[in-house]
This record gives C-alpha cells, sequence and structure tokens, in this order.
C-alpha cells in the first residue's frame, strides 16, 4: 500500500498491527532491489510504501536520511529500523517477533 501524508496516521499510527513501512523512491536501485522481498512479505504482514520525493515532510519527521529505509511499527511507535538492503529471513523474524 501507497502512502501518502493524508493516510499515514490512520494506516501505520492507528494500525492495531505491527506495520512494515518502506522508505523509498523510484530512481533508487537498492529499493527496486528489495521489491521482490517486500512482496513476500506483505503476503503474511501489513507492508506499506512511503515515497520519499512525494512526501518529503514524511520522510523528514522519520529522519530518513539514506533509502532504502525500513522501520518497523508497533502501536503508533518505531520498534525496529533497517538502513538499505535487508534480507526478507530478518525482516520476517521481526514482524513475527513483534505480533502478539
Amino acid at each position: 500500500m501507497l502512502l501518502e501524508a493524508f493516510n499515514f496516521k490512520r494506516e501505520v499510527l492507528e494500525s492495531s498491527e505491527p506495520v512494515l513501512v518502506d522508505f523509498w523512491a523510484a530512481w533508487c536501485g537498492p529499493c527496486r532491489a528489495m521489491g521482490s522481498t517486500l512482496e513476500s512479505l506483505a503476503r503474511d504482514f501489513k507492508v506499506c510504501k512511503v515515497n520519499v520525493d512525494t512526501n518529503p515532510k514524511l520522510a523528514a519527521r522519520y529522519q530518513i536520511n539514506s533509502i532504502p529505509a525500513i522501520k518497523i511499527f508497533k502501536n503508533g511507535q518505531v520498534v525496529a529500523e533497517h538502513q538499505g538492503v535487508t534480507s526478507e529471513s530478518i525482516l520476517r523474524a521481526e514482524m513475527m517477533h513483534f505480533i502478539s
């Protein structure tokens, strides 16, 4: 799910389940490399994407300095974060950890 400022609060901060948020840009090669990993995770977990070029205020709010940047939210708070290409196994394990 692509997020914009108007639906970020509802879809992420108010979510009753953990949410993996990918901060990315279309021109970013490593971001594109994460595509299949995120698609696989989205089959089992809530995964959202924020384009940093079209949502610079959200990117600034979460201090995104390099992409791809992955943040996992639970109960409206960032509980885990990664920068750069991250393996599916690491992200899957973290998402499983935060489901309770």
